[in-house]
């Protein structure tokens, strides 16, 4: 059931917080232990939490906008009081002893926490195994990655382990795992929701990483859940600097509305990218959606950049404290993820630094000039379908050999850019695995985005299509 109409039912006392927070956590119970998408599960936290708003709404006293909404969290977004190990050895046994910004803001609102999701050791990956709890899985095929790094958040809104989710990201960390598990994953506006101690907390080597990239997003199983969760998530704090004000954005009625006349730019590939012939294929077909069923113009056309994936990383570089985590991967290092001790360990410059700045600076100029002349951009979101689990990627795409991060290639530029995006289902494979669509905006766009995506859902439906689950 969607958050929209467990919110209108308790409301309307059709339902108590506490009966559907038992019927969330009893299909915890018997999925999760297949699914892994909870590293931490906090049942006694959640039934609390129902108790107290049902014994709120029968007093006849005032409830918050998510009253009785079960929600998952993760494992990279502090709750204060519940171990928070971010995927690392390192952080193994940490209890912050600070909720999250958004984490004060979602509970404030009657939200109920189920639990931390899984993720890859501190986000540093799009896939979804750490070295510290069981990987987890797509509830599509459990043989398969749910993608990362919200891993955990994306599994448990496929499967209906809660309607939705809190995820981060800083490299598509919504986005992907959205894609790989047929459901929808929103990025606001860089500052649109605002992040402590989460990417901000000097404290935590590691944790502190992904500042000037990071955003934090809904990921749910329509888009009227994503706006509702955004009515809440948005809004300054004097705690993140990069916060901007609210006001501008009517979350309520964002989706609401046609998206007839406006000026549409795809980019099948980027202009560089190998894709894997059944995205193309799906995603072809979604984009001719905008133009035969939602009356928009369609441009099939590429912002003009290179590769930019080299300087993506040293901006990760350049906000992390490479000092602290050289010196814990001194003690930790041998149970770390390779992938995370190596790129921690490069010879990184000030060369490195500054040029990938550079870099970023030059994407975005194409991109404000591509948007100039386009009210949206629609991209894959992935360049393949869900591949096996604890690998990083594919190594060969359309024939092609790849880096295995290649296939991640369309969602990070949009993190440099800080722009709007999201993504929705576009379709299946032959053999039943989902693919997404990105659909971006101008700067500050989210109701155009919010509005894009509610016009595509309405014309090629998604939220009915369940995995098969034991």
């Amino acid at each position: 059931m969607p958050a929209t109409e467990l919110v209108a039912r308790i409301g309307a006392r059709e339902l108590s917080p506490v009966e559907v927070v038992d019927a969330v956590l009893d299909r915890m119970d018997r999925l999760d232990p297949v699914l892994h998408a909870f590293c931490e599960p906090t049942h006694e936290l959640a039934r609390s939490a129902a108790a107290g708003v049902t014994e709120r709404i029968a007093r006849g006293e005032p409830v918050g906008p998510l009253a009785g909404v079960p929600i998952a969290v993760k494992d990279l977004i502090p709750v204060k009081g519940v171990r928070t190990a971010m995927g690392s050895p390192i952080y193994r046994d940490f209890i912050p002893d600070e909720d999250d910004v958004v984490v004060e803001r979602v509970t404030a609102a009657d939200a109920l926490i189920l639990g931390k999701t899984t993720v890859p050791e501190f986000g540093y990956s799009g896939a979804g195994h750490n070295p510290v709890s069981p990987a987890a899985r797509n509830p599509w095929n459990t043989a398969m990655t749910p993608g990362g790094s919200s891993a955990g958040s994306a599994a448990a809104v496929a499967a209906g382990i809660g309607p939705v989710a809190l995820g981060t990201d800083g490299g598509g960390s919504v986005r992907i795992p959205s894609a790989h598990c047929g459901i929808y994953g929103f990025k606001p506006s860089m500052g649109r929701v605002p992040m402590y101690p989460g990417a901000r907390d000097e404290r935590r080597p590691g944790a502190s990483s992904w500042e000037s990239l990071g955003h934090i997003g809904p990921l749910t199983r329509t888009v009227a859940d994503a706006a509702l969760l955004m009515s809440v998530l948005a809004g300054p704090d004097p705690r993140d600097r990069l916060s901007i004000p609210a006001g501008d954005v009517d979350w309520s009625t964002a989706p609401e509305g046609g998206i007839s006349g406006m000026r549409v730019a795809f980019s099948p590939d980027w202009g560089y990218m190998a894709v894997d012939p059944a995205v193309r294929e799906i995603t072809a077909r979604a984009a001719a959606v905008f133009e035969k069923d939602l009356g928009c113009t369609v441009e099939e056309t590429d912002p003009g950049w290179e590769d930019p994936f080299h300087a993506f990383w040293a901006v990760v570089m350049g906000d992390t404290d490479l000092a602290g985590m050289r010196r814990l991967i001194g003690e930790y290092g041998g149970e770390m993820s390779p992938n995370v001790v190596d790129i921690l360990g490069k010879p990184w410059t000030a060369e490195d630094l500054t040029s990938a700045r550079m870099v970023r600076k030059a994407v975005n100029n194409k991109m404000w000039r591509l948007m100039a002349d386009h009210d949206l951009l629609i991209t894959p979101t992935l360049a393949v379908p869900p591949f096996a689990l604890h690998t990083q990627g594919p190594e060969i795409i359309d024939d092609r050999m790849v880096p295995s991060t290649a296939w991640l290639g369309f969602c990070f530029p949009i993190n440099l850019t800080g722009q709007p995006a999201a993504s929705v289902p576009a379709g299946f494979t032959d053999d039943g695995l989902p693919v997404g669509l990105q659909i971006v905006g101008r700067h500050l766009a989210d109701a155009d985005v919010l509005r894009a995506s509610a016009a595509f859902e309405a014309a090629a439906p998604w939220a009915a299509h369940w995995p098969d689950l034991p």
